[in-house]
């Protein structure tokens, strides 16, 4: 991707997005080139502001809509999706992860995120990152306000230190069914601790 687009990119896109908003807003799910241009950038963009006017959020009134480049070109759109039980809530971000997923796209180059915020850019809640790495830290972020200004980061700038699927195949010590690491009981545990020059009561107390 052009260099230009590293950090904020303030464009003429306001007409551009007013006179399209219309068309893009058809459908849910649209094909754009790979990024690499500042107009595919641009509608990519659009596509998360677009999809941010159809929100559920009357708890919080915070909008916010995502869209979703796959490595094929085509784009998934979501947002946030509140519930009276708050925790249920799911954001844009997942939604449109969910949304690929579900039609068999799981290659993923770029998300847009956009909100309200006026003079802040969007950021990817924690969840959302974590979800966002499951399938790649390479995944560019375009976090956007409302003038279709952006910063863009990566998975893994956003996330440094993330728990990705490949640690799930990494070495492990081994673990007898019904035995604590190592083979020791639970009344072997704090000998094992102390072993290791540790006391149980200073490991439990946070103290070393």
């Amino acid at each position: 991707m052009d260099e230009r687009h590293s950090d904020s990119y303030i464009g003429s896109a306001n007409q551009a997005f007013e006179s399209q908003g219309h068309e893009l807003s058809e459908t849910s799910i649209h094909h754009i080139l790979l990024p690499g241009k500042t107009q595919e950038i641009q509608k990519l963009i659009k596509l998360s502001h677009v999809a941010k006017d159809r929100t559920h959020s009357p708890y919080s009134q915070f909008r916010v809509g995502a869209a979703l480049l796959c490595s094929d070109g085509t784009v998934f759109t979501g947002c946030n999706v509140e519930n009276a039980s708050y925790g249920l809530t799911i954001c844009a971000e997942r939604t449109a992860v969910v949304k690929a997923v579900s039609e068999g796209h799981r290659d993923y180059t770029a998300i847009a995120i956009s909100s309200d915020l006026k003079n802040n850019f969007i950021v990817p809640c924690g969840a959302c990152r974590q979800v966002l790495a499951e399938f790649g830290t390479h995944i560019e972020v375009y976090m956007t306000r409302p003038d279709l200004t952006y910063h863009k980061m990566t998975v893994g700038e956003l996330l440094p230190l993330c728990f990705t699927p490949d640690q799930l195949t990494r070495e492990k010590i081994a673990v007898v069914s019904g035995q604590n690491p190592e083979g020791s009981t639970v009344s072997e545990i704090p000998k094992l601790i102390k072993s290791n020059g540790l006391e149980a009561e200073e490991l439990l107390s946070g103290e070393q």
